[in-house]
């Protein structure tokens, strides 16, 4: 068989990764394993990453629904009990409970009407007294 002469109208070879796949389909099946790893593992809606992350990380174990709770006070006070009591932590009592209470209003994001924000805002300023971190 005669060898080809290489022209300018010859297409050159997509550059291929370790898997031997373009990088475009590289992602199509790592997106197409993680969405059947979820639907196996029973996660149904990715948008939800949150809740995982609050049941699988090294986060402190917290009262259930402790931020729908009405009064900052009561908030700042689990959140401290919640904190020295708890061994799935790897700060301080304090930072682990301030950690929580930023995480739950930085994933409300703009869905936390402002009444309970506020209500969260006091909240840490609660919890920095408890711990006698006041300014």
């Amino acid at each position: 068989m005669a060898a080809r002469k290489a022209t300018s109208k010859t297409k050159r070879p997509v550059p291929r990764g370790r898997s031997g796949r373009p990088p475009r389909q590289r992602h199509a099946q790592a997106h197409a394993a993680h969405r059947a790893k979820a639907a196996k593992s029973g996660v149904h809606n990715s948008r939800k990453w949150s809740h995982h992350v609050m049941e699988t990380s090294d986060a402190m174990d917290i009262e259930h629904d402790i931020f729908k709770s009405g009064s900052a006070e009561s908030i700042a006070q689990s959140l401290k009990r919640s904190s020295t009591q708890s061994r799935r932590r790897k700060g301080t009592p304090y930072q682990s409970a301030m950690s929580m209470l930023n995480f739950y209003i930085n994933r409300a994001g703009k869905n936390l009407p402002k009444t309970r924000r506020a209500t969260l805002q006091q909240a840490k300023r609660k919890l920095r007294e408890a711990f006698g971190r006041a300014p």
